[in-house]
């Protein structure tokens, strides 16, 4: 029982990090309907301008609130230098964007800061009493829960806020009521990328850091934002738990550590199947 009660309260401490980068993917699908491939890769390389700024001498909490500031205005402006000029363009041709993105940023990590493995420091300390979940997974878990309060007191009670909605549901109303969508949309990216670096930093510990680090977390953080979905950042949050879990659970009894990628795999896949707007989601019907 103590095994199972570890597994699965570690479990959350993963799905909380999933749960931080499905809230970045689902703020750049609310504003553009579109899945940002390179969201991981993003998260990666603000994840190095942290260490960058430990490794020259920043407190840890200053390089954080430092790396949040740059990475908002690096999704900003890659939404307003790059993925505003293809807003009349095929899906296909923003998704080959995407792509592009995820490719440059992975080479200018490595280019920049070498490929080697490097350790990422915690913020929280290495040894308390609970023996079921380690330090930092109890911060993890507080990072996102401050993070998910965060964007609903943003979105819900700011003029800010209430005007993203507003352009991400309607943008055409939004232009007649004098709302700058553009820059709506810019705002939404940096806060996809300050979301995005926050997940990097969290997940860094553990995994330690690399340019490749968040290639199978993206995944995860793409099923977990597919189960809870895709437009719902509430959604996003507990799918990324449930997601945790189920990864935890089955690695450790059922399919082996090996094979903890294909749970990912198996729920994008049968979202897909049974339910497409996933747990929170909303369902819209077209007339014909």
């Amino acid at each position: 029982m103590d095994a199972f009660l570890h597994q699965a309260l570690s479990g959350l401490a993963t799905g909380s990090i999933y749960a931080s980068l499905a809230l970045a993917l689902v703020m750049i699908y609310q504003a553009t309907h579109l899945v940002n491939f390179s969201q991981g890769e993003m998260a990666m390389f603000s994840t190095y301008i942290a260490w960058f700024l430990i490794q020259v001498g920043c407190p840890y909490w200053v390089a954080f609130l430092g790396t949040i500031a740059v990475s908002f205005v690096l999704g900003g402006a890659i939404q307003h230098i790059i993925i505003g000029r293809f807003q009349d363009a095929s899906i296909l041709s923003v998704v080959v964007v995407f792509v592009g993105l995820l490719a440059i940023f992975n080479s200018l990590a490595g280019w920049l800061f070498s490929y080697s493995i490097k350790a990422f420091p915690s913020p929280f300390p290495k040894e308390m009493g609970n023996t079921y979940m380690s330090a930092h997974e109890l911060g993890a878990i507080g990072v996102m829960l401050a993070v998910l309060s965060l964007l609903v007191v943003f979105f819900r009670y700011t003029p800010l806020g209430l005007a993203m909605r507003a352009a991400a549901q309607n943008p055409t109303s939004s232009r007649l009521v004098g709302i700058r969508v553009d820059w709506m949309l810019a705002l939404g990216w940096g806060l996809a990328g300050a979301i995005g670096s926050v997940a990097g930093m969290m997940i860094a510990p553990v995994v330690f850091l690399d340019p490749n680090m968040m290639s199978g977390v993206l995944l995860y953080a793409f099923a977990a934002a597919l189960l809870g979905g895709i437009d719902n950042p509430v959604g996003a949050v507990l799918g990324g738990l449930l997601v945790g879990v189920l990864e935890n659970l089955l690695g450790a009894y059922v399919i082996g550590n090996e094979l903890k990628l294909t749970v990912a795999l198996a729920i994008i896949v049968g979202v897909l199947v049974v339910r497409p707007a996933g747990l929170l989601g909303s369902i819209h019907v077209s007339r014909v």
